[in-house]
């Protein structure tokens, strides 16, 4: 295991990283608030310190890293706002390996602010700070995962089913071999082609200069969005039935995913039938499939790049 000194910064430098990884202003005071217990706990520091090394053993590493240390549930505010001690304190460590990579300032910053982009999706589902899948975030602050653009690009390795299906197309790929998952983050506009296509450029630059060992030919995507149900209900023009079709199906699961669309598009996964409002397209779409009885899927898709 790495070992590498493991301090959170003091309040002012705290406020600062803090406003570096665009966490919403609302949750910065009770993050300082809360530095000293953390600080002065030797179980918290502990905890601390085992969060920061697990990223540090497995920085850079394709499918590295573990869950992060947790505090009891009911510990309250400080369970909630702990991870993101964790990643405060691993900055130093991933900015040094992004430079390391020579990855451009701009992308380093805008890779690392998805922190500040899940706390807002946590207070906008449950009303407080804190992180909703803290792990997800490990992906970020291990250099696997870089915003380029409107997408996310996650340096991956093609999985069992859609390694065979790039195979079966006549590719001379297939399970383990290097892919880039893409991710589509929300709170950050439309997923115009336009938008798209321009960060399919960037990636293919991008990981042919910063990662030639990694030989990037695919592009892969798991996502709700990728359900074909929703070309019954969306035009043919709109921005997420012309991202599907980029697509090639990988493979298809039959284990309903109700509550993922709905999380995403209102907020809060366990809303009722009845309540989920109709006031777009895609709101009318997600709630009255649901209510006619049937139900969504997450999609598999690939393409080349």
């Amino acid at each position: 295991m790495t070992t590498a000194l493991v301090e959170l910064p003091e309040a002012d430098e705290l406020a600062e990283a803090l406003l570096d990884l665009a966490v919403p202003h609302e949750d910065i005071n009770e993050l300082l608030a809360l530095r000293g217990r953390i600080t002065a706990d030797p179980v918290l520091r502990r905890l601390l310190e085992t969060g920061v090394q697990e990223m540090l053993q497995d920085m850079g590493r394709i499918g590295g890293g573990g869950e992060l240390p947790r505090m009891p549930d009911d510990s309250g505010a400080p369970a909630r706002c702990f991870p993101v001690y964790v990643f405060v304190a691993a900055l130093p460590y991933v900015r040094a390996y992004h430079r390391e990579r020579s990855v451009p300032d701009d992308v380093s910053r805008h890779t690392l602010a998805d922190l500040g982009r899940h706390m807002t999706l946590h207070r906008w589902r449950r009303g407080t700070g804190g992180l909703l899948i803290p792990g997800w975030l490990g992906l970020h602050f291990r250099g696997e995962i870089y915003q380029l653009g409107r997408l996310q690009f996650q340096r991956s390795r093609l999985g069992g089913r859609t390694g065979e299906a790039v195979r079966a197309a006549g590719l001379p790929l297939g399970p383990g071999d290097f892919a880039l998952n893409v991710h589509i983050p929300d709170f950050l506009g439309p997923i115009t082609p336009a938008a798209c296509d321009r960060s399919l450029s960037r990636a293919r630059e991008f990981f042919a200069r910063h990662f030639p060992e990694e030989t990037y030919r695919v592009a892969t995507c798991h996502s709700w969005l990728l359900d074909r149900q929703l070309a019954e209900y969306l035009p043919k023009d709109s921005n997420i039935v012309r991202f599907q079709d980029r697509f090639r199906s990988a493979y298809e699961k039959k284990e309903a995913e109700d509550d993922v669309p709905v999380g995403f598009v209102f907020g809060d996964p366990e809303l009722p039938l009845d309540a989920l409002p109709r006031r777009t397209t895609l709101e009318r779409a997600i709630g009255d499939h649901l209510r006619a009885g049937r139900h969504w899927y997450s999609g598999h898709g690939w393409f080349e790049l």
